[in-house]
């Protein structure tokens, strides 16, 4: 297995137990989280030497991140300690035709006021085959924004393949702002991960006979923006999800494939997920399947199907970490989605 690192902020998330709305809540469970961090979980659950880089505070809540990387896993070597807080955000889980809602409180966190000085990148690269990154990083600061190319660079220095999960939130900066920042990044990235809103928010690309509110993701809309992105920022795989939004509980998923060097794409299988019963960090289950699977399948298109697997039972797991092995995913990827007990 592979040494694979990834870059980002690990936060606290509080939410209301079960379906409660936050007005009704009078106790918050909590799960520690964020993109890229929870990649790194899926990734050391699949066997793989998995580094999450991050700055935290020296105090106990920020040694809480730090204890729940550790119990999976991931190792926090390069974890740097220091600044006054570690960010939080509040998850409501929605129901049926009630939508999930989720508020941020990660202003001024130790990893966005993190400095270069903080870490040793050509340590912490060391023997890297992959590095993995997402679009929140370089939205949370200018410093952030930094560091991610700073560890780009490390990153390509040692010849590791350099995945990005584009990842748009409109509560952190603008299209004009996000495309400002990301478009330069996109030259040191091989693998672009993202759904239609990231592609066009992030990018500025956007598919044809797409309304994902409606349940209409026709994956023909996507092959159109999948062969330019490659062609623009010389990607050599490009992955979207395919989320069709039918409730809070119901959705469809699947996903599409584009291989730059052969021009094949590729869908997976479609899962009918009902019903949900977390699909927070169902996004990054995936990318850390993809990444699994394009390290150790013989193909580009057997890559898929264990990424959309993986992300499909993460939709069935509370909390932001996916808590699955290979072989659970191996066997929904195999056709058995029958949920009969294992004895």
């Amino acid at each position: 297995m592979a040494k694979i690192v990834t870059l980002g902020e690990i936060m606290l998330r509080l939410s209301p137990p079960g379906t409660c709305r936050f007005i009704q809540a009078r106790s918050f469970d909590i799960f520690p989280g964020g993109g890229e961090a929870n990649v790194a979980v899926s990734l050391a659950g699949y066997g793989h030497e998995a580094y999450f880089i991050t700055r935290l505070p020296r105090h106990e809540i920020g040694q809480i991140a730090v204890n729940a990387l550790r119990a999976f896993g991931v190792h926090t070597d390069y974890i740097s300690r220091g600044g006054s807080r570690i960010g939080l955000y509040y998850a409501e889980t929605g129901s049926a035709m009630r939508p999930g809602k989720v508020i941020y409180d990660r202003s001024h966190s130790a990893i966005a006021e993190a400095s270069p000085a903080d870490f040793d990148f050509d340590a912490a690269f060391e023997g890297a085959k992959w590095f993995h990154w997402s679009g929140i990083t370089p939205a949370l600061s200018a410093g952030a924004a930094l560091l991610t190319r700073l560890a780009c660079e490390a990153a390509k220095r040692v010849g590791a393949v350099v995945s990005v999960d584009l990842n748009y939130r409109n509560k952190l900066w603008t299209p004009a702002e996000a495309r400002s920042v990301m478009r330069p990044l996109m030259d040191y990235v091989d693998v672009c991960i993202g759904n239609e809103e990231d592609a066009e928010m992030c990018l500025g690309f956007k598919p044809d006979g797409v309304d994902v509110r409606k349940g209409v993701t026709d994956a023909e809309g996507y092959k159109g923006i999948c062969t330019l992105m490659a062609e623009e920022f010389g990607f050599k795989y490009v992955a979207s999800t395919l989320r069709e939004s039918l409730s809070a509980s119901h959705n469809g998923w699947k996903a599409l494939g584009f291989n730059a060097a052969t021009k094949e794409f590729y869908v997976s299988r479609r899962y009918d997920i009902l019903p949900i019963t977390d699909r927070v960090g169902g996004g990054d289950a995936f990318a850390a399947g993809l990444i699994h699977g394009l390290l150790t399948k013989p193909s580009p298109g057997e890559a898929l199907e264990f990424a959309v697997a993986a992300s499909a039972l993460k939709h069935t797991i509370p909390g932001d970490f996916n808590c699955v092995s290979t072989d659970e995913v191996e066997t929904l990827a195999g056709g058995d989605a029958s949920g009969r007990v294992q004895r």
